[in-house]
């Protein structure tokens, strides 16, 4: 707490924490609601009054939790190793390994397998980018879902989380998608294959397609932390790197950011390190982009 203002200092991150122990809670999650508010009791004033109410929570939160664990008799210990090992059992959700099977296979079917695969795998690095910089600011959130001829998503909650924080989560999919698309052009290098650069080609040119600054995408998430005249630059940027590359996809983001720098979603205080990432990211997958323009699934 600030001495002279006594307000509280972390209170942007507790926020963030309240609404994800919030959201643990509605899921009947007792265990991972009780340590997200166990990490905001140690941001706050032991005297304060909403360290007193977090304790509270804390309490009713664990015994609702024992009395069920105690039910289980000789069961009890497998159960508390279970829980413990949640995030294995995260992992492994049915639902993402069905889509996962189901998006595979749509693509080995018109493709080839290792086109199915490979290209499976570049959408799945592009998901994790995301849901692991979510997990990283300790807040919950699902493992990918696949869309065959759709692509993924991650769902999580921005409930409390502030505009710099969504945008650079959203640019962290495309930044591993940059990645992704980095490893196959060195396998590439190293094979000779050219399938290997048809998959990276493919990948940069989708992850650009992707930041886009409108609509659901993570372009148009990533570009609520940029002020006007960083809109204006990224158009700017955008159009340069369409010319250099020969890639008409980057006239798109232009055409975005010139349109977003007229709508009423200005953020008060801009972000310059998003706007240097966002256009750092763009470059990459332009130059990936310009080693081989013309990808061919199944090579």
């Amino acid at each position: 707490m600030c001495g002279s203002c006594h307000a509280l200092v972390h209170s942007v991150v507790l926020e963030q924490l309240a609404a994800a122990a919030r959201l643990h809670e509605a899921r009947r999650e007792f265990t991972a609601a009780r340590e997200v508010w166990l990490k905001a009791l140690g941001l706050l004033p032991p005297e304060s009054s909403q360290a007193e109410w977090v304790r509270g929570n804390v309490q009713r939160l664990a015994p609702a939790r024992n009395a069920w664990i105690s039910r289980l008799g000789p069961l009890a210990p497998l159960v508390l190793l279970l829980i413990k090992g949640k995030f294995l059992l995260t992992l492994f959700k049915l639902k993402f390994i069905l889509s996962l099977g189901a998006f595979v296979a749509v693509y080995w079917g018109l493709y080839g397998l290792r086109f199915g695969v490979g290209f499976a795998i570049l959408i799945l690095v592009h998901e994790l980018g995301h849901y692991i910089e979510i997990r990283r600011r300790g807040l919950p959130a699902e493992m990918p879902v696949f869309l065959p001829g759709l692509g993924a998503y991650v769902r999580w909650t921005t409930l409390g989380v502030s505009a710099p924080t969504r945008s650079l989560i959203s640019l962290a999919g495309p930044m591993a998608g940059l990645i992704g698309a980095a490893v196959c052009v060195v396998l590439w290098m190293r094979s000779g294959d050219s399938f290997w650069m048809g998959l990276a080609s493919l990948s940069a040119m989708l992850n650009v397609l992707n930041l886009i600054p409108v609509w659901i995408l993570d372009g148009g998430q990533a570009i609520a932390a940029l002020d006007k005249n960083e809109r204006f630059m990224l158009a700017a940027v955008a159009v340069i790197l369409a010319a250099y590359f020969a890639q008409p996809l980057f006239v798109l983001v232009a055409a975005g950011a010139v349109y977003r720098a007229f709508t009423k979603d200005l953020p008060a205080v801009s972000s310059h390190a998003t706007t240097a990432y966002y256009l750092a990211i763009l470059a990459g997958l332009g130059f990936v982009i310009g080693l081989a323009p013309v990808p061919v699934p199944g090579m």
